[in-house]
């Protein structure tokens, strides 16, 4: 148990400090694609292979988000939020001075696993320091600050790109250097009675699995998704990946300090919080699709179609923060029901009716409030609940960790169902009626959660 001493001002104090970081490392997502061409032209390179600035991105942020919340959870989580910074800026300076791809690509891995522990380790700070009552309007603002990028970080990165495409990471360099001095200053030194060893054997398996799952991905084409996803630059990897699974769940039943904290699972509760978020990992990747679909479907212009996106980030931005106030007073079930129900309904009226200019922006709405409901604040509330304050760090890097395998997978079923139909509008309606269905499911798992009363019995336990 972690003594809580700090006032309500400190506590805001390092909330916006997290924000800070959160903010930082989640914008260079979104922020690499202005930069695209720049880069293909600089180095010589095809849209495949500056592709692997995304992917290569994603596959340490999926590595790193185990790694740093399992060293959080034993060394604190103030060496870590610090560590976390320091190799985020570590890889943006690669990144900024590279004379080659290859360089550029380390240092967009090396960025990806600093980012990889920003996120969780914040979470589980605001799990040890924040009372009960506080909790959630804690966690909303911290998921407020994905939807501020995901509007900034395109204009952002549009306005840094005339200075040169290197500016869009060496802004990063004072930012994290702020960060860094802030955060000796303001967070408090965390102590926990034991000492890791770490699962080197389970790591290894891990970035293996991670790694064939990517690039396998990767190679799919959509347009001919059957045909490559039997090739040899396919399916191959896809084995191996789906091969270690049960290799990894095997070892790390039986080592004592699991990089995969598999003994979490014997809660019922971290059961459906996983299952709910690998669905919004499969259901968010349509979100990509909102404006090509609304050129196909609305016939508007690549320009006017961009700005499909507003609704569902304005969204996005203003309920995080309302769902965290609610959460603290009517707890997680209510809300991912909400949530579930309105993603449902969003996907069904896309599916069926994007082609009304008026239904078109009413299910973004709904989608994007139902994605907010399940993995935001709630689910995030779920695994504090469910944890005690040496694994909060490894809990809420599961969640993140199952929510991005999610994607991969996600995003390139759905390429494949709007690629397989000769008609390109009513592939993308296929789509969206799929993940219309994982929604249901989601719901189906919402709906056997514990109750407001059932959950604060188990904060109070795991205090």
């Amino acid at each position: 148990m972690i003594k809580n001493n700090l006032s309500k001002k400190d506590r805001n104090l390092i909330l916006a400090l997290f924000l800070a970081g959160t903010f930082m490392g989640s914008m260079d997502i979104g922020i690499i694609g202005p930069a695209l061409p720049a880069i293909e032209q600089t180095f010589f390179i095809t849209s495949r292979l500056s592709s692997w600035m995304y992917t290569g991105f994603i596959l340490f942020f999926m590595l790193g988000l185990p790694i740093m919340a399992k060293l959080s959870d034993y060394y604190g989580r103030r060496r870590l939020y610090i560590l976390d910074i320091a190799i985020f800026a570590i890889g943006s300076f690669m990144i900024a001075t590279s004379a080659s791809f290859e360089i550029v690509l380390v240092g967009r891995a090396i960025q990806g696993l600093g980012a990889g522990g920003i996120y969780p380790v914040a979470s589980a700070f605001i799990g040890d320091y924040f009372p009960i009552e506080n909790r959630g309007w804690a966690l909303g603002m911290v998921g407020s600050v994905y939807g501020i990028s995901a509007i900034c970080a395109p204009l952002f990165g549009a306005l840094l790109l005339g200075f040169g495409w290197q500016w869009l990471f060496i802004i990063n360099l004072p930012i994290a250097t702020i960060i860094i001095l802030a955060s000796m200053k303001l967070l408090p030194k965390t102590h926990f009675e034991s000492h890791i060893k770490m699962d080197w054997l389970g790591l290894g398996i891990l970035a293996i699995l991670v790694s064939s799952l990517a690039y396998g991905i990767n190679q799919i084409d959509s347009s001919r998704f059957v045909e490559s996803f039997f090739s040899l630059e396919v399916m191959p990897f896809l084995a191996i990946a789906f091969i270690l699974i049960p290799l990894i769940l095997k070892i790390e039943k039986r080592v004592k300090e699991p990089i995969i904290p598999i003994h979490l699972f014997k809660s019922k509760e971290i059961k459906l919080a996983s299952a709910l978020s690998f669905s919004y990992g499969l259901i968010h990747p349509v979100v990509i699709f909102i404006p090509s679909l609304a050129i196909v479907a609305l016939f508007l212009n690549s320009q006017e179609a961009s700005l499909m996106m507003i609704p569902y980030v304005i969204t996005t931005t203003i309920s995080a923060p309302i769902l965290g106030r609610l959460l603290d007073k009517i707890g997680s079930k209510i809300i991912i029901i909400s949530g579930t129900i309105s993603a449902t309904f969003g996907l069904i009226l896309m599916g069926l009716f994007s082609g009304n200019f008026y239904l078109f922006i009413i299910s973004e709405i709904l989608t994007s409030y139902g994605l907010i409901a399940i993995v935001g604040s709630p689910l995030r509330y779920i695994i504090l609940s469910e944890t005690q304050a040496g694994e909060r760090g490894s809990g809420q890097a599961l969640v993140n960790f199952l929510a991005s395998g999610g994607q991969l997978i996600g995003g390139a079923l759905i390429g494949a169902i709007i690629a397989s139909f000769g008609e390109i509008l009513l592939g993308y309606k296929t789509a969206y009626l799929f993940v219309a269905i994982v929604a249901i499911f989601a719901f189906v798992c919402a709906s056997k959660l514990k109750n407001r009363e059932e959950q604060i019995l188990a904060i109070e336990q795991n205090l």
